[in-house]
């Protein structure tokens, strides 16, 4: 098992984003990358998932491309309408009278 500082992991997930990236860089599991989070109390990067997707949608509407968007916020452009499309999903559709 690497011994990992609380600081020097809150670092690696900024900069390699995921668990399974922390922990290959170290040789171990993403699983134990995990239980090092949890024993430090750090929550995980898919925390923010919900705001940044929320984004996505407030930037959609209000005219942009999902090619923009995904170029705005580093992703691809297939996981970006992806989230569009998700979320359209939750949205309830208006009853016609």
């Amino acid at each position: 098992m690497p011994n990992i500082s609380k600081t020097e992991l809150i670092k690696l997930q900024k900069s390699l984003k995921t668990d399974a990236a922390i922990g290959e860089k170290f040789g171990v599991t993403r699983q134990a990358i995990h239980q090092f989070r949890v024993k430090f109390g750090i929550p995980s990067n898919l925390v923010k998932n919900d705001e940044r997707n929320a984004k996505i949608v407030e930037l959609y509407k209000k005219g942009a491309t999902g090619t923009e968007i995904a170029k705005k916020l580093n992703l691809s452009t297939s996981q970006t309408y992806r989230m569009i499309n998700l979320a359209e999903k939750k949205t309830p559709a208006k009853k016609k009278k």
